[in-house]
């Protein structure tokens, strides 16, 4: 009897150890705004309640397990989400888990992970500007995903979403403070036979120095469905941020080419970060600007954004920005949004 209350307690230690090295998470963010939005060559100006207006709203959940020896086991299932009208993803086919859906395996020689997630772009470009992954007034980000009225056909920089399907991501370990990513994207459909995404990013954080770049070359357009691309197209980007203290700033150029269509789509951005109120808060300024040529035809666009950005805790922060966007023989445009973001 004694030896069976032993083995039991053993049992329920045991239970109790692999319960701990275990844990599921919900999590998300909310972002609402209002304002006044009128973009180049708008022939309007728009009065909106809109979601998303410095970080597209999503939820989700993801978890781990240690399977001992240093090696885990992780998943992630997040999903978008419209906070002006409840409805899921950025738009009405987005996929459900469109943000991420993935399953990985991670250890001392990094990370591999299968299924969905952030393309090569992503990162680099919202953490080498001041708005970040604001798809509502970051200039670097509208100029890489976002087009506009007149603006010439294939102008964004981003090839194929900022976010892959059907993908294969393997990360290395962190050397000194330098990592990659290293993406590959299956066509996967009739049609797509022998076609493929493929890309990698290099970062480095460095005490206040930020390095970072990327390189996408896209035969599949993302997300819905992942069908080729009439033709292939690349893109880069190279940039860097630096925290003075006073001041953070950053500075970024890239190009994207289709060679077929004779497209090119050169793209270069400014910004500076100011924490105020014992860094409360934080004055947000950006550029960017990029020249799109396709055979004998030229534009210029210029996009600029001023705000600010006030936390009343760490988990909520308030915001205001200003945006100026214009675009060659095109009537330019200002737009205006106040707006409250949440993490849970």
């Amino acid at each position: 009897m004694k030896k069976s209350l032993i083995a039991m307690g053993a049992a329920l230690a045991c239970l109790g150890t692999a319960h701990a090295e275990s844990s599921v998470q919900l999590m998300g963010l909310m972002d609402a705004y209002a304002g006044s939005v009128r973009m180049a060559g708008d022939a309007d100006r728009t009065s909106v309640v809109g979601s998303g207006g410095l970080t597209t709203s999503w939820f989700g959940f993801k978890g781990t397990e240690d399977l001992g020896g240093g090696l885990k086991a992780g998943f992630l299932l997040t999903s978008f989400l419209r906070v002006d009208t409840g409805s899921p993803g950025r738009f009405n086919p987005d996929p459900f888990f469109s943000r991420d859906a993935s399953v990985s395996l991670s250890g001392g020689f990094g990370s591999v992970a299968l299924g969905r997630g952030m393309a090569p772009n992503f990162l680099p470009t919202i953490l080498l500007n001041p708005f970040g992954d604001s798809f509502t007034v970051s200039p670097l980000v509208l100029h890489a995903n976002m087009s506009t009225v007149g603006w010439p056909a294939g102008n964004l920089t981003t090839p194929a979403d900022t976010g892959w399907s059907n993908q294969i991501t393997y990360t290395t370990p962190s050397f000194g403070g330098l990592k990659a990513n290293l993406h590959y994207q299956f066509g996967e459909q009739a049609g797509n036979s022998g076609k493929s995404n493929i890309g990698l990013n290099v970062m480095y954080f460095g005490g206040p120095l930020t390095l970072m770049g990327f390189y996408e070359r896209a035969d599949i357009s993302n997300p819905v469905p992942p069908n080729s691309l009439m033709n292939r197209k690349s893109d880069w980007m190279l940039g860097g941020a630096y925290d003075f203290g006073m001041a953070k700033a950053y500075l970024t150029y890239g190009q994207a080419k289709v060679d077929a269509t004779d497209f090119t789509g050169k793209t270069f951005s400014l910004g500076a970060e100011v924490p105020v109120l014992n860094k409360a808060g934080a004055i947000k300024a950006a550029v960017a600007r990029t020249k799109a040529t396709t055979g004998p035809g030229e534009a210029t666009r210029t996009t600029a954004s001023l705000g600010y950005d006030h936390f009343l805790s760490k988990r909520t922060d308030v915001y205001a920005v200003g945006m100026y966007d214009k675009v060659t023989d095109l009537s330019s445009g200002t737009s205006f949004v106040v707006g409250i973001r949440h993490r849970f």
